[in-house]
């Protein structure tokens, strides 16, 4: 299929999406750069994992290791059709993924709510298929949850953070927000993990709208 502007700015049908394939796509590293831990695993007794869609992962994965309490980070592919997708493929809007970072971090240091208000403040939550000037499906914002407990917080948090951005004048989110077991998490190729790490000098087009979520503890980073 040829593809379009038209694709970036919708989701794909079953029908329009890419084929993708049965088996992982290589060179994903076995350690985080930064933080030296395994990027998928095992992870110690305790950890607990959350999946957060941002924009484009190389900043919003930074964000999330930096904050202190995160074990690891691993950038994937979330919420789409295509089994196993490429970057080239996801850039396309044909396999209606969302550039996810994967955070893998231990409660008693910091809560779930912790990063929530990360992800909240991060980004602008009101802006559907784009963030700042990127423009595609594949920078939608989306929570993908790991249990009933995480799907309530995310939830509550976008009602409070809703609150906030009105006052404001800002429009309605649209974040999603769905259970992690019903979109698979694809780990993304080994040069998108720890990207702004690698390149110091990389694009990073992350930014918030200024406002304060009122979920969790002030945020910490390194």
């Amino acid at each position: 299929m040829l593809y379009t502007r038209a694709h970036k700015n919708r989701l794909p049908t079953p029908e329009e999406a890419l084929p993708g394939r049965d088996e992982p796509l290589s060179g994903v590293p076995g350690t985080h750069t930064v933080l030296g831990t395994p990027l998928a695993g095992p992870h110690p007794e305790g950890l607990e994992t959350a999946d957060f869609a941002l924009g484009c992962f190389w900043g919003a994965e930074r964000r999330f290791y930096r904050t202190p309490g995160v074990w690891t980070t691993l950038a994937g592919y979330q919420g789409g059709l295509t089994p196993h997708p490429t970057y080239e493929e996801v850039c396309s809007g044909l396999t209606g993924h969302t550039e996810t970072v994967r955070v893998v971090f231990d409660p008693d240091v910091v809560s779930y709510e912790d990063l929530l208000k990360v992800f909240w403040e991060s980004h602008d939550p009101t802006q559907g298929f784009r963030q700042g000037n990127d423009i595609g499906t594949q920078y939608r914002s989306a929570i993908h949850t790991h249990s009933p407990r995480q799907q309530a917080a995310a939830e509550a948090s976008r009602v409070a953070y809703q609150r906030v951005l009105e006052q404001s004048g800002y429009s309605a989110i649209t974040t999603e927000i769905h259970p992690a077991a019903d979109h698979t998490f694809y780990p993304a190729e080994g040069y998108h993990q720890q990207y702004l790490d690698k390149n110091p000098a990389g694009y990073c087009g992350l930014g918030g709208t200024g406002l304060s979520c009122p979920v969790g503890l002030p945020t910490h980073t390194r």
